[in-house]
């Protein structure tokens, strides 16, 4: 893999060898590979993102966290009368991630 996952807690945990059957080290590898992810990939990899409180665009897993930075964007959505940002690999992504009641998506170059 490319730097692309590091250790983010100071203690001892498992190489990062030993979590490659898992699916988020596959998702990345893909990408590292250039691999096209299909419509059910970018769901997965844009729910994760927003559903962990460690980072905003990175998903943690024992204490390694696999940086997706390079395949997502920012997003500003207004939802129910409030505005929020959000990270997501595209807006079909983060609509499906949101559900209904967004009024609108605008990307944050």
């Amino acid at each position: 893999m490319i730097a692309t996952a590091f250790k983010f807690v100071p203690w001892d945990t498992k190489p990062l060898e030993a979590l490659k059957d898992s699916i988020v080290f596959k998702m990345r590898s893909l990408i590292n590979s250039g691999v096209k992810l299909n419509r059910a990939q970018k769901n997965w990899i844009t729910n994760r993102v927003n559903n962990n409180s460690y980072f905003n665009n990175a998903i943690p897993l024992q204490g390694w966290a696999f940086s997706f930075s390079d395949v997502l964007k920012k997003f500003v959505v207004k939802q129910c009368g409030h505005c929020a940002e959000y990270y997501a690999v595209d807006k079909t992504s983060l609509r499906e991630y949101l559900g209904d009641g967004i009024e609108y998506i605008v990307e944050v170059k």
